[in-house]
């Protein structure tokens, strides 16, 4: 498996190439001939302002959603990683939020396909229309998979924890949420008292939430963390950590 090309850092802001793919064009194709026939646009305008308007909506609910992308899908070949990012891109294009869903979907089932040569596009993704709906599945289901697969990964998530953006914060926060038994606990707890002080609610949550998670897996050892750290946590952080120990 190869490495990610560059820091996370570098070309923070670029969009990355968008690689010719004969699959990504018929998933194209269906996708946007297929999910408007579904719209509702009262469920649309519900759907949007729920989402604090961070995107349009066609206003599909989620299992007829997920029973028309299987129709989308039907048939089609087992991606490459260049297809995954050809799809993601080309739906990340467009501005209804139900073709973002389709692809992050896409990319859960698919990441095990993908490299970490996959972060660039990850880190696209995650900071453009960037809201919790989505920002959580890339984070638990997209970097998680990847780190575990390539340890080297672990680095870029120790740049993701310094950066400036909050999503990508909450992605570093949150990209082991799946790992079990498997969670590098000291590089949780550091990246859990790294942005302890950040003063917006979704780092605040996620901090929390990444704790909660843990302890499934290892009650005490949340419960001397937190007790600890309860001095530099939020008490936002402190009561989602705490809320089943």
């Amino acid at each position: 498996m190869s490495h990610a090309a560059e820091p996370a850092g570098e070309s923070a802001g670029a969009v990355p190439a968008l690689p010719p793919s004969a699959l990504a064009d018929t998933v194209l194709e269906r996708l946007t001939l297929l999910y408007p026939t579904a719209a509702d646009p009262v469920r649309a305008g519900s759907a949007g302002a729920y989402m604090k308007h961070v995107a349009p909506f066609l206003g599909i609910p989620t299992p007829r959603r997920r029973a028309l992308s299987r129709t989308v899908l039907e048939g089609t070949a087992r991606p490459r990683e260049t297809d995954c990012a050809a799809i993601a891109l080309r739906c990340w294009a467009l501005p209804e939020r139900e073709y973002h869903y389709f692809a992050a979907d896409y990319l859960r089932r698919h990441i095990a396909r993908c490299s970490s040569g996959f972060v660039p596009v990850l880190r696209h993704l995650v900071t453009t229309e960037p809201w919790w709906d989505t920002v959580d599945t890339l984070a638990a289901h997209v970097a998680g998979p990847l780190v575990a697969a390539d340890p080297e990964l672990r680095r870029t998530m120790d740049e993701w924890i310094e950066d400036d953006d909050l999503w990508i914060v909450r992605t570093a926060l949150l990209h082991q949420l799946r790992f079990k038994e498997a969670t590098d606990a000291g590089r949780l707890f550091a990246y859990c008292l790294r942005r302890a002080d950040h003063p917006d609610f979704f780092i605040r949550k996620a901090i929390g939430w990444s704790l909660r998670e843990y302890a499934k897996t290892d009650p005490q050892a949340v419960r001397d963390f937190v007790d600890d750290a309860r001095d530099r946590l939020a008490p936002l952080s402190v009561r989602e950590a705490a809320r089943h120990l």
